[in-house]
C-alpha cells in the first residue's frame, strides 16, 4: 500500500481559490433550485473554524478552471435537466489529485459513470473523487485501486492524510474531457465544494493576516 507524500502549498492554495473568486465569483453558482445544502451552521459557528478549515487541501494540481457547478443543469450527455452533486475541476490530464480531508477510504469503484473513484470518509463528511486513471483490481490481500504509471495503490479501508496524492486526473467513466468530478457530503447531505472552497480561503486569509 503506497500514496505519495504530503507536500505543504498553502500559499498555493490561496493563489489559486483566491484567483477564481476574482474572476468568476462563487455567488453566482449558488442555485436556488438546489436539493442539497450548504454547510452546516454549526460548523460555521465554531470558534476555531478558520484554524480548522486551514487543515484542508485544494483537490487538484496543475488546475484549469470550473467546468461545471453544483446543482441544476442541463446534462452535457443528452441535454436533460439533472441534478450535478458535484464541483467539476479540469487539469491536464495525468496531474495529481489531492485529498481534500483526511480520513478512510470506504469505497472503490471503475463500474459506474463515474469511473474509476475514490470516497473517503472524514468524520461527518463524505469525499469522492471521479473520473481518476486507473483500474479497480480484486486480490488475494484486498481491494485496490491501482494507477501503475503514477505509481499510486490505494487500498480500501487505508488511512490517507490530507494534501495526499491519491490519483490523477483522468477521462474514466462518463466525461467530455479531463476533470476532477469532486463531491462532498455532510452526514449524509449534498453540500456545495464551492461553499467549502470559500470558506477554506476565507480561513488562509485570516491566517495570513495573523
Amino acid at each position: 500500500m503506497s500514496y505519495r507524500p504530503i507536500i505543504r502549498w498553502n500559499r498555493w492554495l490561496t493563489i489559486a481559490i483566491a484567483t477564481v473568486l476574482i474572476s468568476l465569483g462563487f455567488h453566482s453558482w449558488r442555485n436556488p433550485q438546489s436539493i442539497a445544502s450548504d454547510i452546516p451552521e454549526q460548523i460555521l459557528l465554531a470558534q476555531d473554524v478558520s484554524a480548522v478549515w486551514q487543515k484542508g487541501s485544494f483537490p487538484v494540481e496543475n488546475f484549469q478552471s470550473y467546468t461545471s457547478p453544483f446543482g441544476y443543469r442541463a446534462s452535457p450527455v443528452n441535454g436533460q435537466r439533472q441534478f450535478h452533486n458535484g464541483l467539476d475541476l479540469a487539469a491536464p490530464r495525468g496531474s495529481y489529485i489531492r485529498n481534500w480531508w483526511g480520513g478512510k477510504i470506504t469505497d472503490l469503484s471503475d463500474d459506474t459513470a463515474c469511473g474509476t473513484s475514490i470516497t473517503v470518509q472524514s468524520g461527518a463528511w463524505t469525499h469522492s473523487y471521479c473520473h481518476m486513471e486507473g483500474y479497480v483490481e480484486n486480490n488475494p490481500n484486498g481491494r485496490f485501486l491501482l494507477d501503475r504509471d503514477a505509481g499510486i495503490q490505494i487500498a480500501l479501508g487505508q488511512d490517507i492524510p490530507a494534501g495526499a496524492r491519491i490519483g490523477r486526473i483522468g477521462m474514466t467513466g462518463r466525461t467530455t474531457g479531463p476533470h476532477l468530478h469532486w463531491v462532498l457530503k455532510y452526514n449524509g447531505s449534498y453540500i456545495d465544494p464551492a461553499s467549502v472552497l470559500r470558506e477554506m480561503f476565507k480561513g488562509q486569509t485570516v491566517s495570513s493576516a495573523s
